[in-house]
């Protein structure tokens, strides 16, 4: 069976462990290139991957002024850096896989989902909770009729109290104008699952939510601006960097702080970059808590609930239909189907999920089946498309601008308004 290449542009955390595919299955999936600016990854992918110093690029533009060399590139570049590398991909004739969201703007979304078609490219968007166990299983449930017709859907992301001060108040993600809104940038994973599962088009949306704790406002009384200026409260603040980072384990999150995990240059990053931030003092202004209303053509309605405080890292999910329900807890890998009338219970448990960091078996999942659709060279239609992805992605749009304005948003007046803006 003829074996994939591919090219990778952005080699961070997502890309390096998307191309652990290629390690653990060789003989379907071989990296040819890489393309990243900072030498240090560069040269750890390099290492890892056996590339030629030829086939190191410090630039996408680099990469994409050589001939094709690859059947496919992974684009996994910081959410604005998407639109640029996948359109010149699409153009060159590649294949690609894009890590979500999208674009953090609509209209880029729309056109990529256009030339992905015209092109007639395999184009999957990293939307790796349709290939777990957990919601693939909900999915033929549902399919099935185990509870009839499906009538309502409360899903919780339970973000966690400490993955929020990471990511999204001192990390990458803490910034609509650098990154995405919030809804997009971690949930956009969880509008397109909704979306699956409803088999319909979204209808309606209204939104609510704000950034209501880490702000200045709550900081503790004589808090410095960071962690490491000798913070009065240190003992007993969650989000006491040095606790978090400063330990024997240097997996991720602390694996993102710095390219050397060494504690010495741990510490350097606490004392000198965005992580050693004050969770109270940082220049964030994401959400952390906000709840999404959807209504779908087919009557189904959701009430989804992303929040900062909780615990676990987790989603936990309620489907309710006219004949019974199922219940289920993603990182417990457990799934309770009610049956009405008979009060029947069944449980469905699964082994080997591949934790919080691998969404559950999905990120492989999502691979195994794009280099499927790349040997079929786009002739096989996967669990994800440019077209799906797009218009989950246009919910989420559509949910911050119904949060920031306060009103209900139509869906068929809000593409019809990205449509306009295109044609511009």
């Amino acid at each position: 069976m003829k074996k994939v290449t591919v090219a990778l542009i952005g080699a961070g955390l997502r890309g390096i462990n998307y191309a652990e595919y290629a390690i653990q299955h060789p003989d379907e999936l071989h990296f040819v290139a890489v393309a990243e600016p900072n030498a240090d990854r560069r040269n750890q992918f390099k290492a890892r991957h056996k590339l030629a110093d030829e086939a190191c690029f410090t630039h996408w533009d680099d990469f994409f002024a050589s001939p094709k060399v690859a059947d496919a590139v992974f684009i996994c570049t910081q959410d604005n850096q998407h639109f640029e590398p996948t359109m010149k991909a699409l153009a060159a004739g590649y294949h690609v896989l894009l890590e979500k969201p999208m674009s953090p703007d609509a209209k880029e979304c729309v056109l990529m989902g256009e030339l992905a078609t015209t092109a007639n490219r395999v184009f999957s968007i990293c939307h790796v909770l349709r290939y777990t166990n957990f919601f693939s299983t909900i999915k033929e449930l549902l399919e099935n009729g185990a509870i009839g017709q499906l009538m309502s859907i409360q899903h919780n992301e339970n973000v966690g109290y400490w993955h929020q001060a990471h990511s999204f108040v001192r990390g990458n993600w803490r910034r609509k104008d650098e990154s995405s809104p919030m809804i997009l940038a971690k949930s956009c994973h969880d509008l397109d699952i909704l979306s699956w599962l409803t088999d319909s088009d979204c209808v309606r949306v209204s939104s609510f939510g704000s950034l209501s704790h880490f702000k200045a406002s709550e900081a503790p009384e004589g808090a410095p601006l960071r962690c490491t200026d000798g913070c009065p409260v240190a003992d007993t603040c969650l989000y006491y960097a040095p606790a978090q980072y400063l330990t024997e384990n240097t997996d991720w999150p602390t694996s993102a702080i710095s390219d050397d995990p060494s504690y010495e240059a741990r510490l350097k990053a606490l004392q000198e970059g965005p992580y050693g931030r004050c969770v109270y003092h940082c220049d964030n202004d994401v959400v952390d808590h906000q709840v999404v209303n959807l209504e779908f053509a087919n009557s189904v309605t959701i009430a989804f609930t992303m929040s900062a405080f909780t615990k676990d890292v987790s989603r936990t999910i309620k489907l309710m239909g006219t004949q019974g329900e199922i219940r289920g807890a993603m990182e417990k890998n457990e799934i309770e189907v009610l049956h009405f009338g008979s009060g029947k219970v069944e449980r469905i448990s699964f082994e080997n999920p591949g934790g919080h960091v691998g969404h559950g078996g999905g990120d492989m999942g999502l691979i195994k089946d794009f280099v499927k659709l790349v040997r079929a060279d786009g002739k096989l239609q996967g669990r994800t498309s440019a077209n799906h992805s797009v218009q989950s992605h246009l919910m989420a749009f559509a949910a911050e601008q119904s949060r920031v304005e306060g009103k209900v948003i139509v869906m068929d007046d809000f593409v019809q308004s990205i449509l306009i803006k295109e044609n511009e």
